[in-house]
C-alpha cells in the first residue's frame, strides 16, 4: 500500500516582514523589504543587490505557460500558502502531499550576496520565522535553516541554533567566505553537521553566476546551465576526499534533477581512472561514483528521466519534490504527473522515492 507522499523540495513566499521583524536591529534600516512599483508590480529590495526580485514566478504555481510572467504581480495576488501556514495545508491536499521540506525563496538569492555580515543578519532573521511558520504543524512543514558559513566554527553555532529552533536540515550557501568547501579547514564542520543530525542541502541558484539570464545565446538556454552549480559542488565534496573522510555525511542536492546522474557518475570515474595522475584531487579509496551513490540524495520534480535510471544510480538517494510554490512547479498536477511517471516502479521503489528516503534522512514520523 502506497505511503503518504512528501514532496522533498517545496518553498514559502517570504512575506514583507520577514526581514524587518526579525533581523539585528543594526541592519534594520537595511533589511530587505518589499516595495510596490505601478508598473513592475511588487518587488523585493535587497541593499548591496543590482536588482529586486519580482513577485511573478516567485508563487506562479498552477498557472498556464503563456500566462506566465516576471513582472506586474502583487504580492496579495500570490498563493496564500506561502506565507500562511493554514492555508498551505489546503495546498498541501489538493496536489495529495502529507508533508513539505520547507526551502527560502528571497534567502535563495541572498545567498549571493557579497557582504557576509550581512547575509547572516539576514539569515538569522529568516531563521526565527520560518521556524514560527512550521510549528503551526511541524508534522507537515519540515523548515530548513540558513547559515552564511562566514566561519567554520560560526557554521557549527548556527547547526545548533537551527536545530534548537525545531528545523530539520541546513541550506547552505554555494560559496563559503573563507577558501572553499573542499578545504580540509571545514572537517569539524562536517562532522559536526552528522553529530548534530542535520542532512546539509545545496539549492541550485546559490552560487555565484548561477543567474538565469546570463552566458551566451537565447535567454532561455541559460535555464538549462541551472543544474550546473550543483554539479560543481558535488564533484568538489567527492574528488577533494570529503566522503573519505566523512563517510556518515548526507548531502541534499536541491532542485537539480537527476536524470543526469548516471552520466555524471560515469564521467567522475573516467576522469579518476584515467587523469588523476596529472590532474589533482584529494585522496579517496573508492571510485568517485560510490561516494555519490551513497552521501548524496537527489530532489527532482517533473523528471521521467530520473525514474527511468532510477537502477543505474542508488533509487535510495532520489526524493520526489513538487517545488510548490514555484513557477516550475508541478502543483496542482502532481499526481497525474506521478501517476504516469512511476507507471513501472514497483511498490517498494514508489515508497522509497516519494516518501522512504526523505522520512528517513529528516527523522520524520509521518
Amino acid at each position: 500500500m502506497q505511503k503518504p507522499i512528501i514532496s522533498a523540495d517545496s518553498h514559502i513566499t517570504e512575506p514583507p516582514n520577514t526581514y524587518v521583524d526579525f533581523i539585528d536591529p543594526k541592519f534594520r534600516d537595511r533589511a530587505p523589504h518589499m516595495v510596490r512599483d505601478e508598473r513592475k508590480g511588487d518587488l523585493f529590495m535587497i541593499d548591496g543587490m543590482p536588482r529586486p526580485v519580482p513577485m511573478g514566478l516567485i508563487a506562479a504555481a498552477g498557472k498556464p505557460a503563456n500566462e506566465l510572467t516576471v513582472l506586474g504581480i502583487k504580492f496579495e495576488e500570490l498563493h496564500r500558502g506561502g506565507w500562511d501556514p493554514e492555508a498551505r495545508m489546503a495546498d498541501q491536499d489538493r496536489d495529495g502531499v502529507a508533508a513539505e521540506v520547507i526551502y527560502p525563496t528571497v534567502g535563495m538569492l541572498l545567498c549571493n550576496h557579497k557582504d557576509y555580515d550581512y547575509k547572516k543578519a539576514c539569515f538569522d532573521a529568516y531563521n526565527q520565522w520560518i521556524a514560527a511558520y512550521c510549528s503551526a504543524h511541524p508534522d507537515r512543514l519540515i523548515g530548513t535553516g540558513q547559515t552564511a558559513m562566514r566561519s567554520v566554527e560560526e557554521g557549527i553555532a548556527d547547526l545548533r541554533r537551527i536545530k534548537d529552533l525545531g528545523l530539520k536540515g541546513v541550506m547552505m550557501p554555494g560559496n563559503p567566505q573563507v577558501e572553499d568547501y573542499d578545504s580540509a579547514l571545514y572537517d569539524p564542520f562536517w562532522e559536526a553537521a552528522i553529530n548534530v543530525g542535520m542532512p546539509l542541502s545545496f539549492h541550485i541558484l546559490t552560487s555565484r553566476d548561477d543567474a538565469v539570464g546570463r552566458g551566451r545565446g537565447p535567454k532561455l538556454n541559460s535555464f538549462m546551465s541551472i543544474i550546473r552549480g550543483n554539479q560543481d559542488i558535488i564533484g568538489t565534496l567527492i574528488l577533494s576526499g570529503v566522503f573519505e573522510r566523512h563517510p556518515k555525511l548526507k548531502v541534499v542536492c536541491v532542485e537539480a534533477d537527476a536524470g543526469w546522474a548516471p552520466h555524471y557518475m560515469y564521467r567522475m570515474d573516467h576522469a579518476y581512472d584515467r587523469h588523476r595522475y596529472w590532474l589533482t584531487a584529494g585522496t579517496i579509496s573508492k571510485p568517485p561514483s560510490e561516494y555519490f551513490r551513497e552521501n548524496i540524495y537527489l530532489t527532482f520534480q517533473d523528471d521521467w528521466v530520473a525514474f527511468k535510471m532510477k537502477d543505474m544510480c542508488n533509487f535510495r538517494r532520489l526524493m520526489w519534490a513538487n517545488d510548490f510554490p514555484h513557477s516550475d512547479s508541478t502543483w496542482p498536477w502532481s499526481q497525474e504527473l506521478l501517476k504516469k511517471h512511476t507507471a513501472d516502479l514497483t511498490e517498494e521503489e514508489k515508497n522509497q522515492i516519494l516518501h522512504d528516503n526523505v522520512a528517513e534522512l529528516y527523522h520524520l514520523s509521518i
